[in-house]
């Protein structure tokens, strides 16, 4: 069938198949003849190329394979036989690149390898875009701490009620579990708030002033206009020192500050309440940063409905869900004020860490 296609070089490579040609040789042909025509082939043409590269992979040595499972893992148009016989191979440096990334293989065949092949293979399918709740639950029922850091760092693995009790109980003895589950957009209020009440006031340190995932493209979620590069800050700081000497910096100014999307006035509230520098909170605005900003808003000893203002007017950031807003109202309102403080300083500082670091190595790597 696929000889309609290519009919000269697929005879001659099935020719080679037969002993014309060294083995190695043959599936590098064989191979590359699929690919430059794959665009071009019927599902059943796919499917014959299973008849040259089945057999040719049960010859092979891994060394061997592991370029062809590489090829062929990111083509939805893969022989599926092939990439099962890949999948399913004891060596994970050959089946790694096909359970991570291919389309063909089912669910059916996942939870298969997922319950009786290595860590190794494991790790790899917890690497996919995509994993469903029945696939996460066969690997966490065998996956060693590594899958679970890789399960609770992929924000397209979905988990059922079992599998996200399973996590946090290993989160027990795991702070860098703690930290990936926290970030996590989908976990159940009941279950962050236990992490939270478990965790370590560093961990929390670190969780709580780490980049969120964003759930959704970065849209413009408001009226607000966003904030622009540089920003000078001096008439803002300016009004609000004011507008606290005189015990007017309270809920309601900073609220409508966020109303009106006054947002370097509500960045130089934050800044003085916190007693925190400006190039700390600015990044926190950030659509990625919500919980550092929520810590923030709780160390400047603002409420909630407040905090909430902050949030939803965020100039330039895509509007939070439902499920964002009830996590947030967990770790805010199970945030110690002391915490919160020491937090966002803490935060600051490793920011500052962070940039001296990274310009000290900008000279570095440009002489190099």
């Amino acid at each position: 069938m696929v000889a309609a296609v290519l009919p000269a070089s697929v005879a001659e490579s099935a020719s080679a198949a037969k002993g014309d040609s060294p083995q190695h040789e043959v599936l590098k042909q064989v191979t590359g003849l699929f690919l430059a025509n794959a665009g071009r082939l019927k599902e059943s043409q796919i499917g014959a190329f299973d008849g040259l590269l089945v057999p040719l992979i049960e010859r092979m040595d891994a060394a061997t394979l592991v370029p062809l499972s590489q090829a062929l893992s990111t083509t939805d148009l893969a022989p599926g036989e092939t990439i099962r016989r890949l999948a399913f191979h004891d060596n994970a440096l050959v089946a790694g690149p096909v359970l991570r990334n291919s389309n063909r293989l089912s669910d059916k065949d996942l939870v298969e390898i997922a319950k009786t092949h290595s860590q190794q293979h494991l790790l790899a399918i917890s690497g996919r875009k995509c994993l469903n709740e029945a696939l996460t639950d066969a690997l966490m029922r065998r996956g060693d701490v590594n899958v679970s850091n890789a399960l609770a760092k992929n924000a397209g693995a979905k988990f059922s009620e079992c599998g996200y009790a399973t996590l946090v109980g290993r989160a027990e003895r795991d702070e860098s579990l703690t930290e990936r589950l926290g970030l996590r957009l989908d976990l159940p209020a009941n279950l962050l708030r236990e992490i939270l009440s478990k965790a370590t006031d560093l961990v929390l340190a670190r969780f709580l002033t780490a980049p969120r995932p964003v759930a959704h493209g970065k849209t413009q979620g408001s009226g607000s206009t966003p904030l622009p590069r540089k920003i000078d800050y001096t008439q803002a700081q300016s009004e609000v020192l004011a507008l606290n000497r005189t015990g007017k910096l309270n809920d309601s100014t900073v609220n409508r500050f966020a109303v009106r999307g006054e947002y370097t006035s509500v960045v130089a509230a934050l800044s003085l309440k916190t007693e925190v520098k400006i190039e700390a909170i600015e990044p926190l605005i950030e659509s990625d940063r919500l919980y550092g900003l929520i810590v923030a808003c709780k160390a400047a000893r603002l409420n909630w409905s407040t905090t909430t203002m902050i949030i939803r007017n965020r100039p330039g950031c895509p509007p939070a869900t439902q499920r964002e807003f009830e996590q947030a109202e967990v770790v805010f309102e199970g945030l110690l004020l002391s915490l919160a403080q020491w937090t966002i300083r803490f935060g600051a500082e490793r920011m500052a860490a962070n940039k001296i670091g990274s310009a000290a190595a900008a000279p570095a790597a440009k002489k190099s």
